[in-house]
């Protein structure tokens, strides 16, 4: 009976404190979560940029094989100096890992900025996050990265560049009119899984489409590079002779395939119409001499915007997730008084 007593008495004893476990309990899960909580807001929160002078300011550049290319980092390096940047530049070579190792270097040097046009978009939104993750603020320029993995506004502070769809609608409003809504098509594409290249098709794509007479006879890759693009349209005129337009994603491209097209025997500007977009000397050269029918402007010029935007958000102004440039259009009615944009 002894023995029953002390065990009904320690039973009671636990049942007495069972509230007692399960509201501390309660107390840690809930406290628990707070902090999950605070940690996630705190890990969306951007990093600071200091109000110092010099600013160590890393620019990764995609590649140096091309006159727009070479426009763009001439930009940053003019800004420099006036905007108290000490600029560590890289050069990936048209490699997306060496971009991602260069952009890994820069965060393993402590750069109090980053600055760099993304060569594809899939590839390099986690080294976004890195950067993120390392307390270094990051700015997007002229082309964007996966918003499915790094979002503007919560994991880099902004993307400036074109409305690349924009690009591809005009251009391709201008192939409408040139031609009379009556075309067969090879569209010669940027660098495969780069913002600008999917959008400028899309835009592109979208007006053509709705136009019964515009057809799309082959699309294929010639990775922004003159030669690529001759090579392409090369290959393309063979498989189809009864081309009439082309439309290029970018200036060099349709240089090589105005190249292409008269090793054919064909006149660009008469046998066949061509359309493009960067605004370059050689392609409003082109256009002048009647080769070339127009080209929408892509601006290269991202270092004084660069500068105003990372001036602006170190004072802890508000920048929007997307600065967007506006670009020229040219064709034979205004190239001459427009010369002095080409680079």
């Amino acid at each position: 009976m002894a023995l029953l007593n002390k065990e009904a008495r320690r039973h009671a004893r636990t049942q007495k404190n069972r509230p007692l476990a399960g509201s501390l309990l309660a107390l840690a899960v809930g406290l628990g979560a707070g902090l999950g909580a605070m940690g996630a807001h705190a890990d969306d929160a951007l990093p600071k940029l200091a109000t110092k002078t010099p600013l160590k300011v890393g620019f990764a550049q995609t590649e140096s094989n091309n006159p727009w290319r070479l426009a763009e980092t001439r930009s940053f390096k003019e800004v420099a100096a006036k905007c108290g940047w000490q600029l560590v530049m890289t050069d990936a070579n048209g490699s997306n890992s060496k971009q991602v190792s260069d952009i890994q270097s820069m965060i393993a040097q402590h750069v109090d900025l980053l600055v760099f046009p993304p060569r594809e978009e899939k590839p390099l939104a986690p080294v976004v996050l890195q950067a993120k993750k390392a307390g270094i603020p990051v700015i997007l320029v002229d082309r964007n990265v996966d918003q499915s993995v790094a979002v503007a506004g919560r994991d880099y502070i902004t993307f400036i560049g074109s409305d690349f769809i924009d690009q591809g609608h005009r251009a391709a409003d201008w192939l409408v009119k040139a031609t009379g809504g009556k075309a067969k098509i090879i569209e010669l594409e940027g660098t495969t899984g780069a913002s600008a290249a999917n959008d400028r098709k899309k835009g592109f794509d979208e007006i053509i489409a709705k136009n019964p007479g515009m057809t799309i006879i082959a699309s294929q890759s010639g990775d922004f590079a003159r030669d690529k693009g001759r090579q392409v349209m090369e290959t393309l005129l063979q498989a189809h002779p009864d081309v009439t337009a082309v439309y290029a994603h970018n200036d060099e491209m349709a240089l090589g395939a105005i190249a292409a097209i008269k090793a054919a025997g064909k006149q660009p500007g008469k046998d066949i119409q061509i359309v493009t977009i960067d605004g370059t000397k050689g392609g409003l050269d082109a256009i002048a001499a009647g080769e070339l029918g127009a080209s929408v402007q892509s601006s290269p010029f991202f270092g004084p915007l660069a500068c105003d935007v990372a001036q602006r958000y170190a004072k802890g102004e508000k920048i929007p997730t997307w600065v967007k440039v506006s670009d020229r259009f040219y064709d034979k009615s205004n190239v001459q008084q427009s010369m002095q944009y080409g680079y």
